[in-house]
């Protein structure tokens, strides 16, 4: 019987950032050491379709190889239902395949974006009682919804920038009142975002009112609720954060963006925007960086991993917390294993982290009860 860890990795899905989790899936398999580990790919497509792939026995050789469609004879598609299947004699939740159980010991969701940075994946994950790495269910979805995530910074005392916020209804009942109110209050230029969403997907820079009309129009293609921001002339910078109940921050890093902002393009595509890690700031700036970074984090309630973005104004060096990512991207570009690396936690070592922390996680919710016999 084998001693290895079996971890089901669960990537692609029914969102925007679709082929950001490819990108994350493909670098995580190269990271796997598989002399600890049985990983077991299961790719979700554009529609929603659930595939799952052979066991892997070497790193993915490319997105491709990761975007099965279950046409070939060693994958197949599997509706939810077995997905997730009691075992009769422990009532423990496991995976079937094809009608073989195969259970897991962990399930790392590389899903980033609507359902799987927003709690619904969690959730099915929980009421499977299987440990998963990452946020648990509050934490993800307040940490997708940038609204909800502003209400609690601000309930903490975190710094933030000015913003507003809407609902496709309410834009539609008196867009003339929010026009206004973001003029006055907010000005030109700002930023208008989809709430729910991440990797700069539906964002946009509005310089006039022409161009937040466009803007908001964008936004709401991509969710039903929508956040406008002031300008705010800063450099960015990010802190990776690690842990559970005693979570730690790495260096601060910087982005120095190709585009204008570092919006999805600058991010995955142009690989042009540089990082500076560490960031050249006063040590002082940055130790206070890292300390909001982990008051950010548990005031979400975070758990496993997240990356925490601010604003740190040029004229006075001011700190603004932009928003906690409690699924940052693993591509090549991405900011948060390259903050551990130069914090001295090399790729593999993150992600046996992860996988031991997702595991703590779940050890520690078995010593709850659930019933009141």
């Amino acid at each position: 019987m084998s001693d290895k860890i079996r971890v089901g990795l669960i990537y692609g899905g029914k969102s925007g950032e679709h082929d950001v989790s490819l990108q994350t899936a493909l670098a995580v398999t190269k990271a796997f050491d598989l002399n600890k580990y049985e990983v077991q790919p299961f790719y979700i497509t554009k529609q929603g379709n659930w595939h799952s792939g052979p066991q892997l026995t070497a790193p993915a050789e490319s997105v491709d190889a990761l975007a099965f469609d279950g046409s070939s004879e060693t994958s197949g598609e599997f509706a939810l239902q077995p997905f997730f299947a009691a075992q009769p004699t422990s009532g423990d939740a496991s995976i079937k395949v094809s009608g073989a159980s195969a259970p897991l010991d962990v399930v790392l969701p590389l899903l980033h974006g609507t359902f799987g940075e927003d709690g619904t994946i969690q959730g099915l994950l929980e009421m499977a009682n299987i440990a998963y790495v990452g946020a648990g269910v509050l934490a993800s979805s307040v940490g997708m919804d940038k609204i909800t995530m502003k209400k609690i910074f601000a309930q903490e005392g975190l710094p933030q920038c000015i913003f507003r916020h809407f609902t496709r209804s309410q834009w539609e009942k008196d867009s003339a009142y929010f026009l206004m109110e973001i003029e006055i209050s907010i000005g030109y230029p700002c930023f208008v975002k989809p709430a729910n969403l991440g990797s700069s997907v539906g964002v946009s820079k509005a310089r006039n009112r022409e161009e937040l009309l466009a803007a908001v129009n964008q936004a709401f293609r991509y969710d039903r609720k929508v956040i406008v921001e002031e300008f705010v002339n800063a450099r960015e910078v990010e802190v990776a954060v690690l842990g559970n109940d005693e979570p730690q921050a790495s260096v601060v890093g910087e982005i120095v963006s190709s585009s204008e902002f570092y919006d999805y393009k600058a991010k995955y595509v142009d690989g042009t925007s540089s990082m500076v890690i560490p960031a050249e700031i006063p040590q002082e700036i940055a130790e206070e960086i890292r300390e909001l970074a982990l008051r950010a984090f548990t005031a979400i309630d975070g758990s496993g991993l997240s990356r925490v973005d601010f604003f740190l104004r040029k004229e006075d060096n001011r700190i603004f917390i932009n928003e906690i990512n409690t699924m940052p991207g693993f591509t090549p570009y991405s900011m948060y294993p390259l903050l551990w690396r130069e914090s001295g936690k090399p790729y593999g070592e993150l992600i046996d982290d992860l996988i031991r922390l997702a595991l703590e996680r779940h050890a520690e919710k078995q010593r709850l009860e659930y019933t009141l016999d």
